[in-house]
């Protein structure tokens, strides 16, 4: 298939800057195969069914975002550059790679520092990206971050506006654990406390899984077939437990449905032979139209950016034709888009 195939016009009045608030207060398209209603999220516990399970990503996004100046002294004397950096991924030897701007302004060697505790030296490039060796490590490092760093807003929103104080808590999911995204599983953003308290009355179960949800989730796609494009890889886990649990739902008729394209790929990935298994590594699974689901029989999942994999991975799930109409149907009705926005619950015919 082509990329034009996945685009669509949208409107930049509709694309959230801030979420809505409370975080269960965000509207909601049902689809039912082709039937679409106008909901809320917290009415989910209305919509799904004693027996279902509902799969979370459990990932927590760090603080990635960095500003820090870089010293110089030369023959035109002592100078200073800003240096911007996003964290992109911790590598085995302890250093992270990452998004520095402007890289050409360093050598490797220097140091930028960030804060009066923490710093970085330039350790090398690798694909346009720096390597950077931190000052600190374990515990020191995380509390170091979180004081000088700020959230990896997505390019669309900080285009927009700066990150303040309030995303360390509106870019972070309810249940958030293990350290290591930069980017949040954004379908989860919008569950809280009584939300989920409601969900478990009904009788809905929930699988904690983790994939720490890299950068690469905003890349463009740049080819035009779209069987060409290589996906980003990012790091996963399903425990035993979990996949007992998914299994176990299935076995007795519960439908399985992830919440957000993250937590779905990870299942999916565990999946493949059609036996869901433990899974830890990484993943750079590419779900386009004609992809066999081995396991969600659904997805709830916020609005997405035209050409992206994630149109065409709800494409596949809910066939291409029913996706172009469900966003007309979002974008008529001014549904909020991307990770701030509105979500969407989407249940294939077969499993609605």
């Amino acid at each position: 298939m082509k990329l034009s195939d996945f685009d669509f016009d949208l409107p930049e009045r509709l694309i959230a800057t801030r979420p809505a608030r409370p975080r269960s207060s965000a509207r909601l398209l049902l689809a039912r195969g082709g039937a679409i209603e106008d909901r809320i999220v917290n009415q989910l516990p209305d919509i799904l069914q004693p027996g279902d399970r509902l799969v979370l990503n459990d990932t927590k996004v760090i603080p990635a975002r960095l500003s820090g100046v870089r010293h110089r002294s030369g023959e035109a004397g002592a100078t200073a550059a800003r240096i911007e950096v996003t964290l992109l991924e911790p590598q085995a030897d302890g250093t992270w790679t990452a998004l520095v701007k402007p890289l050409k302004k360093l050598r490797d060697g220097e140091t930028v520092v960030f804060s009066d505790d923490l710093s970085a030296v330039i350790d090398g490039r690798r694909d346009g990206q720096g390597v950077l060796r931190f000052n600190l490590t374990g515990d020191d490092f995380d509390a170091a971050l979180a004081a000088a760093g700020s959230m990896p807003l997505p390019p669309y929103i900080e285009a927009r506006r700066k990150a303040d104080a309030a995303d360390k808590e509106d870019y972070q999911t309810y249940w958030a654990k293990r350290a290591g995204a930069v980017a949040a599983p954004t379908a989860s953003l919008h569950f809280d406390g009584p939300l989920l308290a409601a969900l478990a009355e009904r009788g809905v179960q929930f699988t904690h899984v983790t994939l720490h949800v890299g950068a690469g989730t905003f890349l463009p796609v740049k080819v035009d077939d779209i069987g060409d494009h290589k996906m980003h890889a990012e790091w996963g886990e399903v425990t035993a437990e979990a996949a007992e649990q998914i299994i176990a739902t299935r076995a007795a008729g519960g439908r399985v449905i992830p919440v957000g394209t993250t937590a779905m790929r990870l299942i999916e990935s565990a999946a493949q032979d059609g036996q869901l298994r433990p899974w830890v590594g990484p993943t750079d699974i590419f779900i386009t139209p004609g992809f066999r689901f081995q396991i969600s029989d659904g997805l709830m999942t916020n609005f997405h950016l035209p050409k992206s994999t994630l149109m065409m991975l709800v494409s596949a799930l809910m066939g291409v034709e029913t996706i172009r109409a469900i966003y007309a149907h979002a974008i008529a009705t001014d549904y909020r888009f991307f990770s701030y926005g509105d979500s969407s619950l989407l249940l294939p015919q077969t499993r609605a």
